[in-house]
């Protein structure tokens, strides 16, 4: 799991958005970005988190607050996605696991019964200084708004 911890830097990268255009984190320095790593698109845990930032964009966006979701899915399988939900925020493509290993969130996971290795669903918020504020291990999929906004004081 993931060593890193608020106070930190956040680790920079580049990845492609589900249109191919890269999207680099160090772009986004003085405003507030939140990274939600998520295993795979059109699963039920990760679709129940996606429409709940999607439903709650327009506070997210009050606040200016950047939402990216990264998983380790293409671009092609990104699309597919937004356009089956109407998602209306930009979904990261880390096929290689680049930001994933950064951010430390691919490890052993255990599900009825099986170890098998994938993405850990965390949350990162970070500030305008490019600092990790919070980091939401426990995320509750259909609260994840919720949540960002309680660890924001906002």
């Amino acid at each position: 799991m993931t060593t890193l911890a608020k106070g930190d830097k956040a680790p920079l990268f580049t990845l492609k958005n589900q249109d191919g255009a890269s999207v680099a984190l160090k772009d986004f320095k003085g405003q507030k970005v939140v990274l939600y790593f998520y295993p795979a698109d059109d699963t039920p845990g990760c679709t129940k988190q996606a429409c709940n930032v999607r439903d709650n964009s327009k506070i997210l966006k009050k606040h200016k607050i950047n939402v990216f979701g990264i998983s380790p899915d293409d671009e092609e399988s990104h699309q597919k996605f937004i356009k089956k939900f109407k998602l209306n925020f930009p979904l990261l493509a880390d096929p290689k696991r680049k930001a994933i290993e950064k951010y430390g969130v691919w490890g052993e996971k255990n599900m009825y019964g099986n170890k098998f290795m994938g993405l850990k669903r965390t949350t990162f918020l970070i500030d305008e200084e490019g600092m990790i504020h919070h980091i939401i291990k426990g995320v509750k999929t259909a609260e994840q708004t919720e949540q960002i906004l309680k660890y924001w004081n906002l």
